[in-house]
């Protein structure tokens, strides 16, 4: 028994072609985004700003991510199972080298 019946393969083509735009676009731009409005404010008003952007780009990452695994998740292995799966670890890498970086530039400030 499962959460959610059972999607059909238009379905779940269009929770990837949404889910991984949303998700892969706003992991790209959420290091850019803190980079130019918190660690180096260039724009006025950056910190009113950031508090708009910030919880935007990760409300529209959860929210392409959920789309995926929606996706992912499915009874059978076929080829939007490995195409969802393979968005998702395009995400965890930018997740991982943000974090990184992030953690290189905070231990450049003190």
């Amino acid at each position: 028994m499962t959460w959610f019946p059972p999607l059909t393969w238009d379905e779940r083509e269009r929770l990837f072609f949404r889910g991984a735009v949303l998700a892969i676009t706003a992991a790209l731009a959420f290091l850019p985004a803190f980079i130019l409005l918190v660690l180096t404010p260039r724009v006025a008003h950056s910190v009113a700003v950031a508090v708009i952007v910030l919880p935007l780009l990760m409300v529209l990452e959860l929210w392409g991510l959920l789309k995926l695994v929606r996706c992912c998740v499915h009874q059978i292995f076929d080829l939007l199972t490995m195409l969802a799966f393979g968005a998702l670890v395009v995400v965890g890498a930018i997740a991982a080298y943000t974090g990184i970086f992030l953690a290189v530039i905070a231990g450049k400030l003190y």
